[in-house]
């Protein structure tokens, strides 16, 4: 009993009133709705919330009812075409077809039924003059005056929910003025609950009561898998701070790969123990000619730069191979052949693949977030700068350590690593200035400031992970649970 009390107590002024106003016998929504004197939506959700309480019951009720169609509630509103036909021959008087036609706003069609109908109702008279085929009324159409069409009835009773007769009804339907239609109507009463639950109310007073203490339903809305959005928000961050977004590719030349970045194709990172090869196809197409002497002539004999190169005989055919790219700087390489700005600043959010064995800080397919900045000022201090301030915005970090590091490709070279509150310390990634034999080769004139950050890495200190994997994890839990990272302008 003290159970029912306390659902008593909690209903709305909305139950309650519909509530008083149920009876013993099904009723439809409407009845109930001018009984309780509110709109119908709002009985309808009162009645679903006391039907899903308890306190009462619904049936589903089928019944054939006559609607109007488009057609016949454009008629209701614009009249129908033998009315606005009649209307315009009292006010014009005799008059031809096409005055007619445009003073009743009639199209052909309608202008031949309301033709049709008010000629075999006797109301006019058709016949040529000096003016060619005038209309005009006749006396039986004087003696109708403003008397209803039957159509006209027949739609009126309709739209009252009413059905017409027979002969009006076929009529309406043929013009397809009206249609048949099959609803469904609910009907809702009082069962034994809600009329306990009546008594209760007569006995009782005050308004409806609230349990502040039971536990809020659990939300669970829909939002960007955490890992895409950190993504996004680093692309935004980068795109405000003036960096033009590079173009990558999931397959790439050895080229633009290895040899634009002035690394030897003997080189060991080239075997098939540290990078994948594309099966078929097998080879690509490089670029102008111009460009790929240029690379040529660097590997070769150090090219215009000074250096002695490699001092191999470069192969064109190995150039050509197809591969998925082993690194984000491939990307950087393909935009300095095409030509940048100077100054200028760019980045890349990379695709990256490499045979690695999978653990919780390895993937074999993982992100790179690329970077270069152009400019004929800049020294290897400003690219320490730049570091620094990426770890401590992006990856949180409270502690920043640089240490010396080798790359074929950038001359004096870097790694990063970062202090995390939670995790501790992590390589960031590795760095430099990109070589002569590189740059110079390719007609730049600046010193090319070049990085590559594992932003999985980072995403794993901005998520609050410390499994690798987990970034790309189908797990629900884990999905609705991660909060969605932002960063501070």
């Amino acid at each position: 009993m003290q159970e029912l009390k306390a659902k008593v107590l909690a209903l709305s002024e909305i139950e309650r009133k519909l509530l008083k106003n149920l009876s013993n016998e099904f009723e439809g929504l409407e009845k109930l709705a001018k009984k309780s004197n509110e709109k119908i939506d709002a009985i309808r959700r009162a009645s679903a919330w006391l039907i899903s309480k308890g306190f009462a019951e619904e049936r589903t009720e089928k019944r054939e009812v006559i609607k109007l169609t488009e057609k016949g509630k454009e008629a209701k509103e614009k009249s129908l075409p033998e009315r606005r036909l009649l209307n315009a021959i009292i006010e014009m008087g005799e008059a031809s077809i096409d005055e007619l036609k445009k003073a009743a706003k009639l199209s052909n069609e309608e202008f031949n039924i309301a033709l049709g109908i008010n000629k075999k109702k006797a109301f006019i008279v058709i016949r040529k003059s000096e003016k060619g085929t005038v209309i005009s009324l006749t006396d039986v159409a004087k003696e109708f005056g403003n008397k209803q069409f039957s159509a006209e009835k027949g739609i009126e009773l309709v739209v009252n929910g009413k059905e017409p007769a027979k002969e009006i009804l076929d009529e309406l339907i043929q013009r397809s003025l009206v249609e048949r239609k099959t609803e469904e109507r609910i009907l809702v009463r009082i069962n034994e609950n809600g009329r306990k639950a009546l008594e209760i109310l007569k006995k009782i007073k005050g308004k409806r009561h609230y349990n502040i203490f039971d536990p809020a339903p659990r939300l669970i809305i829909g939002k960007r898998q955490p890992y895409a959005r950190f993504l996004d928000k680093i692309r935004e961050k980068l795109v405000a701070l003036g960096f033009e977004e590079m173009e990558t590719k999931l397959i790439e030349l050895e080229f633009y790969n290895f040899d634009v970045l002035f690394q030897p194709q003997n080189h060991p990172a080239r075997s098939w123990s540290d990078t994948y090869s594309l099966k078929f196809p097998k080879y690509g197409k490089l670029p102008k000619r111009s460009i790929v002497k240029a690379i040529k002539d660097a590997h070769e004999f150090g090219g215009k730069t000074g250096s002695k190169g490699w001092r191999y005989k470069w192969s064109e055919r190995i150039a050509m191979r197809l591969m998925p790219a082993a690194h984000g700087t491939a990307a950087s390489a393909r935009q300095l052949c095409k030509g940048v700005k100077i100054p200028g600043k760019y980045f890349a959010l990379a695709r990256c693949y490499r045979p690695d064995i999978m653990d919780a800080t390895h993937l074999i397919e993982f992100n790179q977030l690329e970077g270069i900045v152009i400019d004929k000022s800049f020294t290897f201090r400003h690219l320490l700068g730049m570091l620094k301030q990426f770890a401590i915005e992006i990856a949180n970090a409270t502690e920043v350590r640089f240490y010396p590091d080798y790359y074929p490709f950038t001359e004096p070279s870097v790694q990063l690593s970062a202090k995390h509150p939670k995790l501790g310390w992590f390589e960031f990634g590795g760095a430099g200035i990109f070589r002569p034999e590189f740059v110079e080769q390719l007609g730049i004139k600046a010193k090319v400031l070049a990085w590559g950050l594992g932003i999985d890495r980072l995403a794993m200190c901005a998520l609050g992970i410390k499994d690798i994997r987990q970034l790309f994890s189908s797990n629900l839990e884990w999905l609705r649970k991660t909060p969605l990272v932002e960063f501070d302008n």
